[in-house]
């Protein structure tokens, strides 16, 4: 008995160790690291710190500039020290990839290479952020490029993670991936808004109003659509229980994020950390969507196996 117990502790310690569940565990830190980088990035914005260390890529000629930190330069600086850390993260999971990369799917090394691609093009659009002088459409592609990296990540760990699907999923993939879609061009809606101070604009003389309403009545694909993802999974019997979760989850955020949308707009804006926690719901909701969606493909194809295999 002593035995087998020592047997199973072994090959749960080798497991744990296995190349292939480092690389998960990587990829999950990466991801966290990430969304407190949007949430970092969001609060550089709305706190006008864009432009708080005057060069790229160091800030005031140093790696840290002591003399010169306040509040402001203080959030530029910690926004790049979390990227450069993602960078060289970013540079591990890739090497790791290849290196084991016989006994890892072989999707999972061109994966880690885009991942770096669109990490390396990040930078780029970060560094013309502060020599372009916050120009809106470098500013949009930057938030843009960081949520596609995001659920690059993402899908990298949902796919690599344990599930049995329990294939009742239907239609669901395809309805979280159009969730998924509209609520990242929400996002990049949201950018374009943000970065152009299209609502304070619009209140002020009524300049960009277009902008702003646009961003307003965006908000129907999504919603309808990620209600929709809720109300199927709801409906849908014998549905995965970790399916089910990110469904009411992403019900949730939806919920959440549409008070702090009302709240953030009466408010014109006003209440900095109101305004930071529903640009950071709107990237979980996203989130909770993509992994949702993999998931959910993950079971469609596992039923689509099964299939062939009976004949």
């Amino acid at each position: 008995m002593n035995e087998f117990v020592l047997q199973q502790q072994n090959e749960a310690a080798t497991q744990h160790n296995s190349p292939k569940e480092v690389i998960r565990r990587l990829v999950w830190k990466i991801c966290i690291a990430t969304l407190i980088l949007m949430a970092i990035g969001s609060a550089t914005r709305v706190m006008n710190a864009g432009l708080a260390c005057p060069d790229w890529p160091l800030c005031y000629g140093e790696l840290v500039p002591a003399k010169e930190m306040n509040l402001q330069v203080f959030l530029e600086w910690f926004h790049r020290m979390d990227a450069a850390l993602i960078g060289f993260s970013v540079i591990a999971l890739l090497g790791l990839s290849w290196w084991h990369r016989r006994v890892l799917p072989n999707w999972l090394p061109w994966a880690s290479a885009f991942a770096l691609f669109l990490i390396v093009f990040q930078g780029v659009l970060g560094g013309l952020t502060v020599t372009e002088l916050l120009r809106f459409d470098i500013v949009t592609a930057h938030l843009g490029t960081a949520l596609l990296f995001f659920t690059t990540l993402l899908v990298i760990g949902t796919a690599l993670s344990p599930y049995q699907g329990t294939r009742t999923v239907g239609k669901l993939p395809w309805v979280g991936l159009a969730a998924s879609i509209f609520v990242y061009l929400q996002s990049l809606l949201g950018a374009v808004l943000g970065s152009r101070w299209a609502l304070h604009q619009c209140f002020i003389g009524d300049q960009l109003c277009g902008v702003m309403y646009s961003h307003i009545f965006g908000l129907v694909p999504p919603s309808v659509a990620t209600l929709a993802v809720v109300l199927i999974s709801w409906r849908t019997p014998a549905l995965h229980p970790a399916l089910r979760k990110l469904a009411n989850l992403a019900g949730g955020l939806l919920i959440l994020q549409l008070v702090l949308g009302v709240a953030t707009f009466r408010l014109h804006l006003q209440v900095e950390p109101l305004t930071v926690s529903h640009q950071a719901i709107g990237a979980t909701l996203l989130g909770s969507l993509v992994v949702f969606t993999v998931l959910a493909v993950r079971d469609l194809f596992a039923n689509r196996e099964i299939k062939i295999a009976n004949g």
